[in-house]
């Protein structure tokens, strides 16, 4: 009964995936729908066929065993080639909707470099010129988790952003359900993907990858806001002074190694 609450139902009609926050997001939720609607229509022909055999050519007290056919040619070559061409055409629609969502033709607003590394994230902005004049010509304002601060990724809405993935040391991995994407970061490979939200607010992230012992502490926050107010949030960035010539990209730039620093101590 309580997976029937108001609170669930809109689960129901997208098949418990995350409600989509960006629009590449929509591309991933309608491939999701219609394999879950492709499959449950695969599925009642199927127990209805089973259902109608068992039910018409069940076996009567007064009945004489029926002939048993060694093969039916038609049949098989139908129950080869239907899966095969149902095979086909979902490789093609999940192609199709990869190339949508890993698109990155369109020229984004702004490149945040993402690293992951053990056990954190740091997220490095591109300055506009305007806020890189305030800020003494550094060209990057970066916000960094520590062992006991779970960092805040911050996103203009309806907006393109490009991430850029870099790791130190490991293989971490870069997700936010509400995107309905995530990705491998991997030491000495630039992976990236970009994304437009469509709709201000808070949401999760986390690694989604085994990285180490401590990989529970890989949590993110990420709040889409206005462009206005992310340009607040950068001018912010630059008055506290988290601002540098370069993204920080790791070893000892970023470094948050758990138990290192006192409670609270930026590491």
């Amino acid at each position: 009964m309580a997976g029937c609450s108001s609170e669930t139902s809109a689960e129901w009609k997208r098949f418990a995936m995350p409600d989509p926050v960006t629009k590449q997001g929509e591309s991933t939720l309608a491939l999701w729908r219609g394999a879950w609607i492709a499959a449950l229509i695969t599925g009642v022909v199927v127990w209805g066929l089973i259902a109608w055999v068992v039910v018409r050519y069940r076996r009567r007290h007064d009945d004489e065993v029926p002939v048993q056919t060694r093969y039916n040619l038609p049949l098989e070559i139908f129950y080869t080639i239907a899966p095969v061409m149902m095979v086909i055409v979902f490789f093609a629609h999940t192609v199709r909707v990869q190339n949508i969502v890993l698109d990155d033709s369109v020229q984004p607003d702004q490149t945040i470099q993402v690293v992951g590394q053990q056990w954190s994230w740091t997220f490095n902005y591109p300055l506009p010129d305007d806020i890189k004049a305030e800020a003494g010509g550094q060209g990057f304002a970066y916000e960094s988790g520590t062992a006991s601060y779970i960092p805040t990724l911050v996103l203009p809405n309806d907006e393109t952003t490009r991430f850029q993935l870099t790791s130190p040391d490991v293989i971490h991995d870069f997700g936010v359900p509400g995107f309905l994407i995530k990705m491998d970061v991997i030491p000495g490979r630039k992976n990236s993907f970009q994304v437009t939200p469509q709709r201000t607010g808070e949401f999760a992230g986390k690694c989604y990858e085994l990285c180490g012992v401590y990989h529970s502490r890989m949590l993110f926050n990420v709040k889409v806001v206005s462009p206005a107010e992310y340009d607040a949030y950068l001018r912010d960035r630059v008055k506290q002074g988290y601002v540098s010539d370069q993204p920080l990209l790791g070893g000892s730039d970023a470094t948050t190694q758990a138990g290192l620093k006192s409670e609270g101590e930026a590491q």
